[in-house]
Formats: C-alpha cells, structure tokens, sequence
C-alpha cells in the first residue's frame, strides 16, 4: 500500500511527539525512582499523556481520509513514487512527476524519463501549473489539506517559494530601471549568500537572459548603467561559481558579449568581477574554447595592460586558464600578451602570477620568439638575482632555457651572466627540482662552448 505523508511526514507534528514522549519518560522515571514524589510531577505527567492523545486522535481523523488520497486520479500520482504529487513539475520529454523525487533520480546521474524511457536533452524542472491546481482543487473538495509545496524542501534546500521569489525578481529585470536595480542588487546578494539560489538558475533555460536583459535590450540614456551592471555582472559571477552552471552560463548566447563589454567599459569592480566569472567559468575545457573564439582574450590583454590593482589577480588568473589550451596561446600572443607581461614584470608587478603565464605561453615558437626580441633574456635574469620566491625563479629559468635553445644569439648574454653573477650555478646548486633540471641544461651547453672554443 503506497504511504501517504499526511500526518507521519508532517515535521512540526512529528517534533511534537517526539518531545512530548521524551518528556513523559523523564516525568516517568521521576515519578518511579522518587520514594515520595511531588504531586505536581505526576500531574505534568497526566497533561502530557493528554498532549500525546490528542496528537493520536488527530493521526486518526487525518487517517480517515488516507482513502480518499489513495483512490486519487491516476493522473495526480506521480509516475516514480506512486504517491499524491505536492509539486509537479514537466520534464523534457513532456511528462510530469512530483519535484522531489525527479531530482532525486536526476542527482543519482538516471537521465531516463521513466515514462518514455528517452534521455533527456536537459534536466530544466518547469512548474506545472495546471496540474497542481487541479490537485489543489481536488483535495479541497474532499476536505484533505496537503502541505504546502512551497514549505517542501529539497536536498538543495530550495523551496517552491524560493522559485517564486527568484522568478518575481527576475520579471522585475524586464521593468522600470528603479525596479530593476533593487532586483539587480538582491539577486546579487542571494547569489553571494545562498548557494541554492545558484543552483535555482540552472532550472530554467530562461532564468539567465532574464538577468541579462536590462544590459542586453538596448541603452539608457547617456549609456549603460554602470551601478546596474555591476550587480548583474557580479551575479553572473555568483552563479558561474556553482558548478553545474559553467556550461549553462558560457553556452547562453548573450553572456560573452556582454562580459567583454564590462571588462571595457564598466567601471573597476566590475571589470575584476568580468574577469573572474571567465576564470571560473574557463574550468571547464569546453568554455576555454568557447571563451578564447568569443574574443575575450583582447579585452583581459588590454585590461592587464592598464593595470589596476583591484583587477590585476582577476585578469592574470583569466589569462592564465585560457592559455592552457594552444589555440587560445596563440590568440593571447596575437594580441600582445607578451608585451604586456614583459613590460610588467621589468616593472616588477605582480610578478609572480605574470611569470607563470610567460612561462605557459613559452611553449609557442611565436612568443619564444617575441620573448627574445622584447628583451626578456635580462630582465628574466634579473629576476632570478632578485627575487626570493622559487617558483618565479623556476618559471624564469624554464623560459630562458627555451629561449636560448631556439635563439643561439642568446647563449653571449648567458655566458656574461655567469661570468659576472654565477646566477645559473647557484640556481643549479639551490633551486627547485626543475630549476636545477633546467638550470644544468643551460651549464652544459655553456660548458661545451667554452671546451669547443679550448679544443679549437
């Protein structure tokens, strides 16, 4: 017999019992143990065995209507538990099932519709409405109250009424600019806050377009909004945080475009937040692709190149994931990546994070080659008699080597070096594991000139 949640799945009743029948035993065991107990015990005993019946005659009236729930319309049970639907939402394929026990079977990674037996083309939950009203309507008729579906939990913690908050705000995005920055600025922060309303946007197809429509249906007067883009722009952030929303967010047509529009034209905290939400976006292989083809590359190179503070960590760790993948090497080093690294670190900014992208763009023969004719062999070395961090000390070699081994002009610089420094012998001797690898590569090879140079 299918159970029904009526009474034994109410949580505030069932808390009740639970508390009433643990005070009971303690009044209980007062009462036995004490050889000459208070009356008072035993009449809180009596009036929480009254609380107890009462919650027992209830369970009783509720239980005369378990017919009534049980002989529902086929149509009203949900096809996977068998139960009354509380919350029917439709599937990709057309089908409808109760909310709670769809994402339980989705989250289990079944993208079978187990009516149909077809995999789903996406695992979007839409409301449907028709039939939660015809259920609503069903049990008033009988008298039966169901829980309300927006006080329904799911293992997200999202509830129906989150979904309607989340969709009045969105409807607001298509309104008046006053309501749109107050929806703006609370989807911002619930974002920031909440992780459930992150993953409430992966529901709907249509959720993320909404957000971006105000920067997307045209200009205010005098341009964009910049207060306005800011809090849409960090949502976009927010949401691309949330894992199964990566490649939602990057594969919704108008995001690219409008991220590389804050990054040129927003103001300094939105184009930090840009830059993030396409480092975070960029941890999946398939959006460094579609990030790198989207154009986005010239826009961080340049915003690098202006080198605020604020953004500076942001754009280094956008360029930087986006560089893993050759294709997007080559568009960084087509756009002046290597220039703008170079020009920095001689200037000594953020080194660090900036040595690691030269370092990842060296194994392209055309920044290799840029590398030499900017003038990176001095600086480089300067670096490593300067700074204290081994990791930029072992990117800095690892670039040098490649260099010289592919420009023989090179070798004279690095002779001058160690004859006035010894700067790779002391990196030989003291550095990390591939630095020293790196460094005795570079001393053999000097090593052998000078032997040649003898012999000869």
């Amino acid at each position: 017999m299918a159970k029904t949640d009526v009474f034994d799945s109410d949580p505030a009743v069932v808390a009740k019992a639970t508390e009433l029948k643990k005070e009971l035993q303690r009044l209980v065991r007062a009462i036995v143990d004490e050889e000459d107990c208070s009356t008072q015990k035993i009449d809180q005993a009596k009036e929480t065995l009254s609380a107890l019946k009462e919650l027992k005659l209830r369970k009783r009236s509720l239980a005369l209507k378990l017919n009534d729930i049980l002989s529902c319309p086929e149509e009203f049970r949900c096809p996977i538990s068998k139960e009354l639907m509380r919350d029917p939402v439709i599937v990709s394929t057309g089908q409808t099932y109760d909310r709670l026990f769809i994402q339980k079977m989705l989250k289990s990674g079944n993208r079978i519709c187990p009516q149909t037996q077809q995999v789903l083309s996406h695992t979007i939950l839409t409301p449907n409405h028709l039939v939660r009203g015809m259920i609503s309507q069903w049990c008033k008729d009988r008298g039966i109250q169901l829980s309300d579906p927006a006080l329904l939990v799911n293992e997200d913690g999202i509830t129906a009424s989150d979904r309607d908050h989340l969709l009045s705000l969105l409807q607001k995005m298509s309104s008046t600019l006053p309501e749109q920055k107050e929806a703006a600025k609370e989807l911002r922060l619930l974002t920031k806050r909440i992780p459930s309303f992150r993953a409430l946007f992966g529901e709907s197809l249509d959720a993320i377009p909404l957000l971006l429509s105000p920067l997307s249906e045209g200009k205010f007067e005098g341009g964009i909004h910049l207060e306005l883009q800011e809090d849409v722009i960090t949502t976009l952030l927010n949401l691309s945080i949330h894992d199964n929303n990566k490649k939602l967010v990057a594969e919704t047509p108008m995001v690219m475009p409008l991220l590389i529009e804050a990054l040129q034209s927003g103001t300094i905290q939105t184009k930090s937040n840009a830059a993030a939400a396409l480092f975070t976006l960029s941890a999946l292989d398939s959006n460094k692709t579609l990030i790198g083809e989207s154009g986005a590359l010239k826009p961080l190179i340049d915003l690098l190149d202006e080198g605020h503070p604020l953004a500076m960590k942001d754009v280094a760790s956008a360029i930087f994931n986006l560089c893993v993948t050759h294709e997007n090497k080559a568009r960084a080093v087509r756009v002046g990546a290597v220039k703008t690294i170079l020009r920095k670190i001689t200037n000594r900014m953020h080194v660090d994070e900036l040595l690691t992208i030269l370092a990842l763009l060296s194994s392209h023969p055309k920044a290799v080659e840029e590398m030499g004719d900017l003038g990176a062999v001095p600086c480089l070395l300067s670096i490593i008699r300067d700074t204290k961090c081994d990791r930029s000390k072992e990117n800095c070699i690892a670039v040098l080597h490649t260099i010289c081994f592919n420009d023989p002009t090179k070798w004279k610089e690095m002779r001058e070096e160690e004859k006035n420094y010894r700067t790779i012998s002391e990196l030989a001797k003291n550095g990390t594991s591939r630095a020293k690898r790196k460094a005795g590569g570079i001393l053999d090879r000097l090593n052998r000139a000078v032997n040649l140079t003898h012999t000869a």
